[in-house]
């Protein structure tokens, strides 16, 4: 069996900046070898979902915001940096970043949370055009569907680091 040591080494950041899940999901046992991307995802959303309303707010407020002055400045989780650049939000033209800015402000001012999105897959004018959407939610709509594009990144960011179960 992995050591609690290693489990939170390895998975404490899945959550971003967040190692409190992965502790408390090797705690509660919810860790079984061998350990796949879908076994492990399980043990940390649940840990996640039963967290506080106020815990799950730092997990949100964790996640650095899109095309923000943490990528701007190199100061992204090496996960973040490469999500975001798949997605070419390193490459935004300047009016662009400016519209990014701009609703990241507002959202963040509305919300008390920065703008969350799973970006793999998607692009630039996808991201857009959900953030321009998702804006107009009730902050109870916008904690729900950030708190499950949260759980989203957790498994994309799990299945590249394990394997399925065969």
């Amino acid at each position: 069996m992995v050591s609690r040591q290693d489990f939170v080494s390895r998975f404490g950041g899945v959550f971003e900046h967040s190692p409190f899940i992965a502790e408390r999901a090797y705690d509660a046992g919810g860790v079984t070898e061998p350990l796949t991307a879908s076994a492990v995802h399980a043990a940390l959303a649940a840990v996640f979902r039963a967290a506080s309303r106020e815990e799950r707010l730092g997990v949100l407020c964790a996640h650095p915001d899109l095309a923000g002055r943490l990528a701007i400045s190199g100061d992204l989780t090496e996960d973040s940096r490469k999500e975001q650049a798949g997605a070419g939000l390193d490459r935004l033209s300047p009016a662009e970043h400016a519209r990014f800015t701009e609703l990241n402000s507002a959202y963040v001012e509305k919300f008390g949370f920065p703008f969350i999105i799973a970006v793999k897959g998607l692009s630039k004018d996808d991201i857009l055009a959900a953030f321009e959407t998702r804006i107009s939610n009730s902050r109870d709509e916008e904690f729900a569907t950030a708190t499950a594009q949260v759980e989203r990144i957790a498994l994309l960011r799990l299945t590249s680091m394990l394997p399925e179960a065969e």
